[in-house]
Order: structure tokens, then C-alpha cells, then sequence
């Protein structure tokens, strides 16, 4: 559904292509987390798993940031995977504020069965786009994300 905003046409365009966007994007991720929470998985914790499987071991506050997490909600993550026994922290000797995380050979067996799957329905989702359209859609999602000269800009509502 368009919006029916009727301002400048530069507005207009850049507010209908955001709605199409923000809905492809919370469909995607709908289908994706139910099919992760079959699995046994928050979004999170998927992340998390993911990450340390591909990256290895890494500090606490490196997963949240890789993740976008904050702090707090990083920790509560890693809480959970730690009951199960998928992950297992390890503070530093150097720095005891700073915690490594690894995941447990129990962790990793459940990582290497489901993240196949998990890359079979990401394929299944994104064939309705073809190999020059995802690619297309991956530098454009990259160049979004960067924000540019934009993240320098006051917030809405506010003078310099």
C-alpha cells in the first residue's frame, strides 16, 4: 500500500520505497524467525551461534556489536545459550570486565546440523529474486545501511 502522504515528490518516493522495504523486511524476518523458533532458536541466539560457528570465539561485546545488539540484551542471549549448554564464557585474565565467548562441542553439533537447513529456506526465500537481483539488493542494503553524510544531520525537528 502506497502512502497517501502528499508531500514533495522526492518525499513521496522515498516514503513509498521505506513502506515496501520496512514490509518486505518484516515478512522476511517473520518466516525466517518462525522457522528458527522450530528449530529451537530465537533470532538472537541464531545470530549468536552463527557467529562464533563462522568467526570463532569472540568477546561479548564484539558479538553485540557484529549483532547490533545492545549490551544488555547481548548478555541475556548468551545467559540463555550458556543454560543449554551451546555456549560457555571465559573471562580474561588481562581485563576481568572483558568475557570471551566459545561454544561447547554441544553447541557446535547443533549449530553444524541446523545452519544447512537454515541456509536452504534463506535460498528457498530469496529465489524470487534471481543471482543479479540479490546482488543488486545486497549493495543497495550496504549503501543504506551506511547512512553516509546523513548520520552527521541534526535530528528531525532540530536546528543547528
Amino acid at each position: 500500500m502506497p502512502s497517501h502522504y502528499r508531500g514533495t515528490k522526492s518525499q513521496v518516493t522515498a516514503l513509498n520505497a521505506f513502506i515496501n522495504f520496512a514490509r518486505a523486511s518484516d515478512s522476511l524476518l517473520t518466516r525466517i524467525g518462525n522457522k528458527l523458533e522450530a528449530e529451537g532458536f530465537t533470532m538472537g541466539q541464531f545470530g549468536v551461534m552463527e557467529a562464533l560457528f563462522h568467526l570463532g570465539s569472540m568477546c561479548q561485546k564484539e558479538l553485540g556489536e557484529k549483532l547490533l545488539k545492545s549490551g544488555g540484551n547481548i548478555t541475556v542471549v548468551i545467559d540463555n545459550l550458556e543454560k543449554r549448554g551451546w555456549v560457555r564464557r571465559e573471562q580474561q585474565t588481562d581485563d576481568r570486565r572483558k568475557f570471551v565467548v566459545h561454544l561447547t562441542a554441544a553447541g557446535r553439533r547443533v549449530i553444524a546440523e541446523v545452519f544447512p537447513r537454515h541456509a536452504a529456506m534463506l535460498a528457498k526465500e530469496m529465489s524470487r529474486l534471481d543471482a543479479t537481483e540479490q546482488e543488486t539488493l545486497r549493495n543497495l542494503c550496504r549503501k543504506l545501511g551506511r547512512g553516509n553524510d546523513l548520520e552527521n544531520q541534526q535530528p528531525m525537528g532540530r536546528e543547528k
